[in-house]
């Protein structure tokens, strides 16, 4: 029988009662009461959200108690477990820092932090004699984190005899950043209107901030950005900042902290300043009272995200002061109360060079070590803009002494928005993987953005007021894979979307099995039927959906699809080699020389970096005009194929979910084969042409 319809608002977090007998049984011999300690606004969290699992999970009813009795599951900070009788050394408790959790079992912990769990519980009159389970951390969000990571492995059916697990998180500050606008619309949001009600604020708290605080919490978000980065004026006045106070009240309790993207010319245009330069001693007063204010209405704010001098928006160049000294005045103001800046390295003045992909590099490199400690740099992963496939942003290796900040899109801007399934686990994996060669082998970029200087990693969000979040069900699955890897890098897509379809659809191997192949494999798909072989940037102007390679109408060269691409009877391709732009010299031994060979060069970034002619023969044996033609039908292949697949688990999918998928595969099918012939009939008239002339 077809399960009950689901609107997809529990997102991974729907508690259903097991369907593996054996696990049921351990689960409830191992937990068959709960207590939660202390009395914080998020210690009752703790309690309400074990309240609406375990029960759920279980199919059973859960005591929470205040002493143990029987098999019990323990929840406390490490100063609230003092009390009964639990401790840690203090190296211990400082190896986990504010954000790390430990949970462990009275079985399983040999190697923990708290080694002494048996012989306590082993001990006559010991008040923890029936402990079963423990979680703690030192902080109380903490030890939400937790919570939530017990409660995945109940979802996911993990054995839970014997835990022994420390997980601290490897990057500081993970950070959804909202590009919603105090209007209610979103740029680039396709789920939608934003989720801040601002008219409403701060008076009327929704259900749904915490809803989606919680959301983020289960995964490890400890921040959320909550303005666009094309910013309104509006949201440093005063009644914006009692609104925004009252969401970080709300979000405070699961471990979110609240940012704000502010304009750069806010001390003139509410400040009645003749001048926004950063270098004016009044500007920079302005700036700091301007903080003061927030702080004593939001006292763990996050800090600021800047775009400057991009796009039209405003920033120190315009007053002939640099990036520099635009970020370091603010990051000034944020410094006494602990806030940091992110300032967008989303540069691409063409009169400092006339390939986009050089220009961040050549503003920023030069500025290497002039940042203050609390200043981010934030680079998108790759140098031109979240296009379907990217080389990794040069930036990265290339300013070891300033922090910098990792931006991914989780909005499917470029690949198919809410219409198409494109699980981008493995997209960014290919990122934080790769090497920059910055201090010789294994200087990935994971490990550049997770320096212990002031590390942070930020997701363009997805979300919007649909009742499933995120406009398509599958969508659901990139905010939790940011937010998964964000915590711990180290972990793979594949593992990542294991756990998110258990979660979110069945635990059934069925089901796994088929939809495991379709997620790992709709990314490479989505890059072959789009912009396969290192092309990019050929969608239609403005809304960027769908294809328009031909596109030559902007008022700038680079915001023209045929600047890209360069196609012509010779061949196809950006030639950014020693011979080119020189993009290529902008990445470390051995890759520049890897780039700039076409024998050695990655076919997946060959169109990248060469402009290759169209004979040229590739690994396969094809010509390039034969792969190209392949690959655009191999993408559309596997979209066939991700229908049939969907189509045979309809009995095991509820029925509002699966048409819901059902109808998007549909339309992303439709939309792959246009995206098919239209490249393919443009691009031939060269092709034909070449061939013609030989």
């Amino acid at each position: 029988m077809q399960a009950r319809n689901e609107s997809g608002y529990e997102l991974w977090l729907r508690y259903r009662p097991l369907d593996d007998a054996e696990r049921l049984a351990q689960y409830r011999a191992a937990i068959n009461s709960v207590v939660v300690l202390g009395t914080s606004a998020t210690a009752a969290i703790i309690k309400n959200e074990l309240v609406r699992a375990m029960p759920a999970l279980l199919d059973v009813d859960v005591p929470f108690v205040d002493n143990p009795i029987g098999n019990t599951l323990i929840v406390g900070t490490v100063d609230e477990l003092k009390t009964i009788g639990v401790s840690i050394s203090p190296d211990d408790s400082r190896n986990i820092g504010d954000e790390g959790c430990v949970i462990a079992s009275a079985e399983g912990a040999k190697q923990s932090l708290i080694s002494n769990l048996q012989s306590l519980r082993d001990a006559p009159q010991s008040p923890i004699s029936n402990l079963q389970c423990l979680i703690t951390a030192n902080a109380a969000p903490a030890v939400l984190t937790g919570v939530f990571h017990l409660l995945r492995l109940l979802q996911t059916h993990q054995d839970i005899r014997a835990l022994d697990i420390v997980s601290v998180p490897k990057i500081r500050h993970r950070i959804l950043a909202h590009w919603d606008n105090l209007d209610g619309t979103i740029e680039r949001g396709y789920a939608g209107r934003s989720l801040w009600n601002w008219d409403e604020l701060p008076a009327k708290i929704a259900a749904r901030y915490h809803d989606y605080a919680r959301a983020c919490a289960s995964i490890g978000i400890n921040g959320a950005c909550l303005t666009n980065v094309n910013a309104s004026i509006k949201g440093l006045t005063a009644e914006y900042l009692e609104k925004t106070a009252a969401l970080a009240d709300g979000f405070r309790p699961y471990g979110v902290r609240v940012f704000l993207s502010p304009q750069f010319t806010a001390p003139v245009r509410i400040g009645g300043l003749s001048t926004s330069d950063p270098r004016d001693p009044n500007v920079a007063a302005w700036w700091k009272d301007k903080v003061d204010e927030i702080y004593r209405l939001i006292p763990d704010f996050g800090g600021f995200q800047v775009k400057a001098n991009s796009e039209g928006q405003p920033g120190p160049q315009d007053n002939g002061a640099n990036h520099d000294d635009g970020a370091n005045m603010l990051a000034d103001a944020l410094a006494p109360h602990g806030g940091f800046l992110l300032w967008r390295a989303f540069v691409y003045d063409t009169n400092i060079d006339a390939d986009r992909a050089n220009c961040a590099n050549k503003e920023f490199v030069p500025l290497d070590g002039k940042f203050r400690s609390n200043v981010l740099v934030q680079a998108k992963n790759g140098p031109i803009d979240f296009q379907p496939r990217e080389p990794f942003h040069p930036l990265f290796g290339a300013m070891p002494r300033t922090p910098l900040a990792l931006e991914l899109q989780i909005t499917q801007e470029y690949l198919g928005q809410s219409k198409h399934l494109v699980y981008l686990g493995g997209m960014w994996k290919e990122v934080l993987d790769s090497d920059t060669y910055a201090q010789g082998v294994g200087s990935t970029v994971a490990k550049i953005v997770s320096a212990p200087m002031n590390s942070c990693i930020v997701g363009v969000a997805n979300t919007g007021t649909d009742r499933n979040w995120c406009g398509h069900h599958f969508s659901q699955a990139n905010w939790y894979a940011f937010g998964r890897l964000a915590w711990d890098y180290e972990l793979s897509a594949e593992a990542i979307a294991d756990e998110w379809i258990r979660m979110t659809w069945s635990n059934e191997s069925r089901v796994v099995d088929m939809l495991k192949p379709m997620m790992l494999g709709s990314w490479e798909a989505c890059v072959n039927y789009m912009m396969p072989l290192g092309l990019h940037h050929l969608m239609k102007e403005h809304h960027h959906y769908g294809p328009d390679p031909g596109f030559n109408g902007a008022p700038r060269p680079d915001w023209n699809n045929v600047y890209y691409h360069r196609a012509d009877m010779n061949g196809i391709g950006f030639d950014r080699t020693h011979t080119g732009s020189i993009n290529v010299g902008m990445y470390h031994r051995p890759l520049c020389e890897e780039f700039d060979n076409i024998a050695t060069c990655p076919e997946k970034f060959l169109l990248w970096f060469h402009h290759v002619p169209w004979h040229h023969r590739l690994y396969s044996g094809r010509t390039l005009w034969q792969e190209l033609q392949h690959r655009y039908d191999e993408g559309i292949t596997f979209v066939e194929e991700m229908q049939n697949a969907w189509q045979r688990l309809q009995s095991k999918i509820d029925g509002e979910r699966f048409e819901h998928v059902r109808q998007r595969l549909t339309h992303q099918l439709e939309n792959a084969r246009e995206w098919r012939d239209v490249c393919i009939e443009y691009f031939g008239q060269f092709q034909n042409s070449a061939t013609e002339s030989h």
